[in-house]
C-alpha cells in the first residue's frame, strides 16, 4: 500500500497549526471552568472580545518564541520546553482577564494552574499524538528497507530516531554485546545478542547491518567485523565520534565500512610538541602538495599555524582545489601561497626557498606507481632522482633548517625502477648529510597508504559495486597498509626527531594478503565470493599475474641495524650509502643517459648505485622496445659501439660505507 500525501507549503502548515492551537486554548478555558464548577457567563460583549484577544495574543506569543518553526515529525525535547514557555504565557494572559476583567467577588485561585495544565496537555499532547501518527504512517505505508543496528548505546538510539523519521531504512532490531541491555525495548525496537543475528536476518529479510559504535577502537571494530563477515549482509557504519563532534558528519550519514576497521590498526595519538617543532611560526614548503599524501600533510601542517605554507606542484587543478580548501582552515597569520612548477627546475626551487625564507621542506613530489614508472623510465629518474637532488641542493644553498624526504618500502632491495630511484634519492640525502651542512636531512620510509591515488581499496570497492570481478595480481601477494592521516602525522613527528641523514621507518604492523582483503570487502558489502568451492557466488576474484617490477612481499629495512626512538611507531635504521663524490659522478652519467634516452645504461647505473636492485626481465618501457625494434641488424654493432664511445666512463663503484 502506498502513502498518498497532499503537498502543503510551510506557511500553510503554520496557519493550520495556529488555528488548531486557538481551538485548543478555547477548549482548555471552557474545560477549566467546568472542572472547578465556575460559571463564566460573560457580563458583556467586551468579555468575549477580551477572551478572543487572549487567544490571539497567546498564538502570537507561540509564534514569537518559535513554536511553529519546528516540524511535527522532528519535534524533540527542545520543542517541549518551547511549548511549556508558550503555555505559561497563555496562562498569564488568561489569569489577567479572569482577575481584572471578570473580577469575581470570590475568585478561585486554582483556575489559572488548572488552565495551565489543561492547555499543556492539549497543546503539547496534540503535537505528540500527531508526531506518533505521522511516524506510524511513514513506517507502515512507505516502502523501507529493514535493517539491524549493531550497538544500542547513545549513537544507536540517535540513529534509530533519525531512521524512524526518514523514508529509507526501517530498524527492526538492535544487537549489542552488553548483557545489561539485552531484552530491553527502545522506541519499539528490541535489543538482541549477536548470537541471534542469523535468525533475525532470516526472519526480517535483512540485507544491511548498520554499525553504531563510533567510539570503538579499530581493533574492537575488526573483532566485530570478523563475526559479521560470514553473514549474507552489507555492513555499513556511522561516522566516527570525532567527526560527529566536529560537525563534519551526522549520525544518520551511514557509509561503507572503512578499510582501517578491517585492518584493526589503532592510531597512536600524535605528540603535539613533535608535530609543531618544525612547523609552528615557520616557513614551510611542501613539494607534491596536490597529491594524496602531500595534501594530507598540508592539512596537518596548517593546523599548527605556520607563518607561511608554500604549496608546490605541477598538477594545476589539484593545486587549485587544495589552495581553496586550505584557505578556509588557515589561521589569519598564516601566509598561503600556491606555486605551479616542477621540482627538477633548479632555478625555481632556489627562488622559492629564497623568496619565502623556507625553514622546513617536506619533499613529497615523486612518481610512485610501479607499473607506470616501469614504462616511463626517463621521467621516473628525472622526477624521483634529479627532482630530489635539485630540491636538496637548493635547501643547502638557502640554509633551510630541515628537509624531510617521503620515501617508500619499495626502496628496499627493489625489483623495479621506481623503488631503485627512491633508494638512489635516499642516498643523495644521506651523502649530503655526511658533509654536515646546516640543513638537517632525513627520510621517512613506509608502505602503502590507504586512500592514496592508485590505492587498491577504492579499486576493489568500484569493482564490487559493478558486479566484479575483483582483480588481484597473485594469491600470495602481501602489503603493509597505513591510513593517510597516520602517515602524515608520523612523517611530521619523525622529521622533528632527525639529527641528520636519518632513515626513519614507520611501524606498519603486520602485512596482510591482498586476496584476504578482497574477500573481506566482498563479504562485508553483502556478497559471496564466486569460486570453485562455493555452491553459489556473486563476485569472482581473478588473478592477473604480477606486473612488471612488482614484488610478492615488501620490506622496510635493508639491513638488520635498527633502533627505536621516543615514538613507539617510529624506528631509526642504520643503512649504508655511497659517498657524495661518487654519487655526483653517477648523477652526471645518469643525466647524460636520460638526455639521450639510453635506457639500458640508465638501468645499469641504477644497479651499480642501489644495493639489491635486481630488475626482473627486460625493460618494459615502450621507448626502449621501439628503439630496439628500429635498429637494423647490420647497424646494431655500430650503434652499440658508438653509444659506448660517446657515453662517459662508467662511475667506479667503491665499497659502501656507513654514515
Amino acid at each position: 500500500m502506498n502513502l498518498y500525501t497532499v503537498p502543503l507549503s510551510r506557511t500553510t502548515k503554520q496557519v493550520l497549526l495556529m488555528l488548531a492551537d486557538s481551538i485548543m486554548l478555547a477548549l482548555a478555558a471552557w474545560l477549566s471552568f467546568n472542572i472547578l464548577g465556575i460559571t463564566p457567563a460573560p457580563q458583556s460583549d467586551a468579555v468575549l472580545l477580551y477572551s478572543v484577544g487572549v487567544i490571539v495574543l497567546s498564538v502570537a506569543g507561540f509564534f514569537r518564541i518559535g513554536l511553529y518553526r519546528a516540524l511535527l515529525l522532528y519535534m524533540g525535547a527542545q520543542s517541549g520546553f518551547i511549548v511549556i514557555q508558550g503555555v505559561t504565557v497563555a496562562a498569564g494572559l488568561f489569569g489577567a482577564v479572569y482577575y481584572f476583567v471578570l473580577a469575581p467577588e470570590t475568585p478561585n485561585n486554582a483556575l489559572v494552574p488548572v488552565f495551565w495544565m489543561v492547555s499543556l496537555v492539549f497543546i503539547g499532547g496534540s503535537r505528540f499524538v500527531a508526531r506518533l501518527a505521522l511516524q506510524s504512517l511513514i513506517q507502515n505505508f512507505r516502502p523501507k528497507e529493514p535493517v539491524i543496528i549493531y550497538g544500542a548505546g547513545s549513537s544507536g538510539m540517535q540513529l534509530l530516531a533519525a531512521l524512524q523519521s526518514g523514508n529509507q531504512y526501517l530498524p527492526v532490531a538492535f544487537v549489542d554485546d552488553s548483557r545489561e541491555v539485552l531484552g530491553s525495548i527502545v522506541n519499539g525496537v528490541r535489543v538482541y545478542s549477536p548470537g541471534a543475528l542469523s535468525e533475525l536476518i532470516s526472519n526480517y529479510s535483512v540485507r544491511q547491518i548498520l554499525l553504531a559504535i563510533p567510539s570503538a577502537t579499530h581493533a574492537e571494530r575488526k573483532g566485530i567485523l570478523n563475526r559479521l563477515e560470514h553473514l549474507p549482509v552489507h555492513v555499513k557504519t556511522v561516522p566516527e565520534l570525532f567527526d560527529m563532534r566536529s560537525g563534519k558528519l551526522h549520525v544518520d550519514e551511514v557509509r561503507d565500512v572503512d578499510i582501517e576497521d578491517l585492518l584493526g590498526r589503532d592510531i597512536v595519538p600524535p605528540d603535539r610538541a613533535l608535530m609543531g617543532a618544525c612547523i609552528e611560526n615557520k616557513a614551510v614548503l611542501v613539494t607534491g602538495a596536490a597529491g594524496s599524501i602531500g595534501s594530507e600533510l598540508c592539512r596537518q601542517i596548517i593546523s599548527f599555524k605556520p607563518a607561511k605554507l608554500i604549496l608546490l606542484d605541477s598538477f594545476e587543478f589539484g593545486l587549485y582545489e587544495l589552495e581553496h580548501e586550505l584557505q578556509r582552515d588557515k589561521a589569519d597569520e598564516t601566509e598561503l601561497v600556491a606555486v605551479l612548477g616542477n621540482v627538477c627546475n633548479q632555478a625555481l626551487m632556489r627562488a622559492v626557498m629564497q623568496r619565502f625564507g623556507i625553514e622546513t621542506v617536506y619533499h613529497v613530489a615523486a612518481y610512485k606507481q610501479v607499473p607506470m614508472v616501469e614504462k616511463n623510465v626517463v621521467e621516473g629518474v628525472y622526477n624521483n632522482i634529479f627532482g630530489t637532488t635539485e630540491a636538496a641542493l637548493a635547501a643547502v644553498a638557502c640554509d633551510v633548517s630541515d628537509f624531510v624526504l617521503i620515501s617508500t618500502d619499495k626502496a628496499v632491495r627493489p625489483t623495479n625502477v621506481m623503488g631503485a630511484t627512491k633508494r638512489f634519492a635516499e642516498q643523495v640525502l644521506q651523502a649530503l648529510a655526511a658533509g654536515k651542512p646546516k640543513t638537517c636531512f632525513s627520510m621517512v620510509r613506509f608502505g602503502n597508504v590507504l586512500g592514496s591515488s592508485g590505492s587498491v581499496v577504492p579499486l576493489f570497492r568500484r569493482q564490487i559495486s559493478q558486479g566484479g570481478p575483483v582483480t588481484v595480481t597473485h594469491p600470495e601477494v602481501t602489503r603493509y597498509f597505513m591510513t593517510v592521516e597516520e602517515a602524515a602525522q608520523l612523517v611530521i613527528q619523525a622529521g622533528s626527531m632527525a639529527s641528520g641523514g636519518d632513515v626513519f621507518v614507520l611501524d606498519m604492523s603486520e602485512p596482510i594478503r591482498i586476496v584476504d582483503l578482497a574477500r573481506k570487502m566482498i563479504h562485508l558489502m553483502g556478497y559471496d565470493v564466486k569460486d570453485e568451492n562455493a555452491y553459489r557466488g556473486d563476485i569472482a576474484i581473478e588473478y592477473t599475474g604480477l606486473r612488471p617490477g612488482e614484488k610478492l612481499f615488501e620490506e622496510l629495512l635493508i639491513g638488520e641495524s635498527v633502533t627505536g626512538t621516543d615514538h613507539p611507531k617510529i624506528m631509526r635504521a642504520e643503512e649504508d650509502f655511497l659517498p657524495w663524490k661518487q654519487l655526483e659522478n653517477m648523477l652526471s652519467s645518469l643525466r647524460t643517459a636520460c638526455a639521450e634516452l639510453r635506457l639500458e645504461d640508465i638501468r645499469q647505473l641504477l644497479m651499480a648505485a642501489v644495493v639489491g636492485f635486481e630488475p626482473e626481465g627486460l625493460l618494459d618501457d615502450p621507448l626502449w622496445m621501439d628503439r630496439e625494434r628500429d635498429v637494423k641488424p647490420e647497424e646494431a654493432k655500430v650503434t652499440v659501439e658508438g653509444a659506448g664511445a660517446a657515453k662517459p666512463a662508467p662511475a667506479k663503484v667503491t665499497p659502501l660505507r656507513k654514515r
